[in-house]
């Protein structure tokens, strides 16, 4: 089994991100022209209880595995290993089936009373699938990143979107004649598609590693006695708690958001039109960094899991400076692109250039959804749980309390829901911020951010610049010209600023080769 260091395989996941995130706007782009924004809502509609049934799956479960296989691993404890990894595969399969059944029952009625739009039936129903197969997807993914190997997780996860991709705009395209909600239906089949080739690859993956560790397995490993299943529960429990809480809060919102659209007076199909252009192509982009920061999190916990049982201090602090620096440095710059061409960037890429306020108002706050993960991966990895449970759950009542009353109002509509998000985001982020220096003491140097926030300023003139210079005849390709430059520049600074050196550079897989 190859280990990676934690930068490398940090990496190597956000190498696996940001291909995905690259691929995943590929139907981002295309399902609206194909489907429309109506069809898109219908889609998004979907997801937040999907959300919901597979945070029960797979909220906490996976991370355990992470935490305790990486302990495990530590001690040379392979025993151990193999208890962790049956017994959560046997609980995982359990509530997959248990939630599937749940779903089946009760689509009819989740869409006819809880939901205004009952066309998201058609795809309720094709999505149950997808609880057992994610979940015993991120089983895999859990045993694999515990030893500290992100290579299947970052190879499934390339699988699985370019399967998704075709999949998705195939089966939408061809069930578009029977109506939108059916279209809609397609692209979800996509997905299930896809799901099954990324567990397809893990499974190759785990045989292959399984038949070399047979050949060099003692004979007589001992047997622990303590019990496992308990010690699961007790390590995932709070985690889905905390990650309940966000579901819980996205399904909340969603039909918080669609009610009070209908009470400011806006007739059903824009409502879905309006929530599908927030759901299914603003926040999209906003996290198209976090390709990065998800990468960083999955990095982050079996590092300091190890770090903590070692009682190293020094460690913990040293990969918080890193994995923090790196978020803000890679986020800052999507946030300075997204604001100034809001508009250019809505129009080229969707065909509407009528959201475009919605980034633009979206845009500032990215950089705190790019420093939430590192944070909440943190205080998972050193067992405050609790304390990020408690953190969501009182951005979410903010959230929640604020879209009802803001989203009502006729002037602010769909712009009220967006307020209430950005609120919940700056909001957690900061609690999760607060939370890791009481406990641990780290907090972000305020040099670097100054040294950031001037290096946006600088690049973002020079983006302004070539925008309005119009140096070529092309809009599409005058904004990935100043995008490229400007980018350029903002990394060059970033190195003069020594907020970067070659050695992170060298990090990077096959870039980084040039660079040691």
């Amino acid at each position: 089994m190859t280990k990676q260091t934690f930068i490398k395989g940090a990496m190597i996941l956000l190498a696996a991100g940001i291909i995905n995130r690259l691929l995943g706007f590929v139907p981002r782009i295309a399902l609206p022209r194909i489907i429309g924004a109506e069809g898109v809502g219908l889609y998004q509609l979907s997801y937040p209880f999907l959300t919901v049934l597979l945070t029960v799956i797979t909220g906490g479960i996976p991370l355990a595995i992470t935490k305790w296989t990486a302990e495990a691993v530590s001690r040379g404890d392979s025993a151990r290993v193999k208890q962790i990894f049956r017994t959560a595969m046997g609980l995982t399969i359990v509530l997959a089936v248990l939630m599937t059944a749940a779903l089946l029952l009760l689509a009819k009625w989740i869409t006819t009373h809880l939901l205004t739009d009952a066309r998201v039936y058609q795809t309720f129903i094709v999505m149950t699938p997808l609880m057992l197969i994610i979940g015993i997807s991120s089983v895999y993914r859990g045993y694999f990143q515990g030893k500290q190997n992100m290579i299947p997780s970052a190879t499934s996860q390339i699988i699985e979107t370019i399967i998704r991709i075709i999949g998705s705009l195939t089966f939408a395209s061809m069930l578009l004649p029977k109506g939108v909600e059916w279209a809609a239906a397609g692209a979800m089949l996509g997905v299930v598609v896809g799901e099954i080739g990324a567990l397809a690859v893990l499974l190759w993956t785990y045989a292959r590693e399984r038949s070399k560790q047979k050949s060099v397995e003692e004979p007589n490993a001992a047997k622990k006695n303590t019990p496992v299943l308990r010690r699961l529960l007790g390590l995932s429990i709070p985690v889905t708690g905390s990650r309940m809480v966000g579901s819980l809060s996205y399904l909340l919102e969603s039909i918080l958001t669609a009610r009070s659209l209908a009470a400011a007076g806006i007739a059903t199909g824009a409502a879905t039109a309006q929530y599908g252009a927030l759901q299914g192509m603003i926040i999209p982009l906003l996290l198209l960094p976090t390709a990065l920061t998800f990468s960083l999190a999955s990095s982050l916990v079996p590092s300091l899991s190890e770090a903590a049982a070692r009682g190293d201090k020094g460690m913990i602090h040293k990969r918080m400076h890193q994995s923090m620096r790196l978020a803000l440095v890679a986020g800052a710059p999507f946030v300075v692109v997204m604001w100034l061409f809001a508009e250019p960037i809505c129009r080229i890429m969707y065909d509407h250039a009528d959201i475009a306020p919605m980034l633009k108002l979206m845009a500032p706050i990215g950089i705190f959804i790019y420093l939430q993960a590192p944070l909440q991966a943190a205080l998972q990895a050193l067992n405050k749980p609790g304390t990020a449970l408690m953190n969501t759950f009182i951005g979410a009542a903010v959230k929640l309390m604020l879209i009802t009353i803001l989203a009502s109002k006729p002037e602010l509509g769909i712009y009220g829901a967006l307020i209430a998000i950005n609120v919940n985001i700056v909001l957690v982020t900061v609690l999760h911020g607060i939370s890791v220096l009481r406990f641990i003491g780290f907090h972000m140097q305020v040099l670097d951010f100054v040294k950031v926030g001037a290096a946006m300023l600088i690049m973002g003139a020079a983006a302004m610049w070539i925008m309005n210079t119009k140096p070529l005849t092309l809009e599409w390709i005058n904004l990935i010209l100043s995008c490229f430059i400007s980018a350029i520049i903002y990394l060059l600074l970033m190195i003069w600023m020594k907020i970067i050196d070659r050695h992170d550079i060298a990090r990077i897989p096959l870039l980084g080769q040039w660079f040691k």
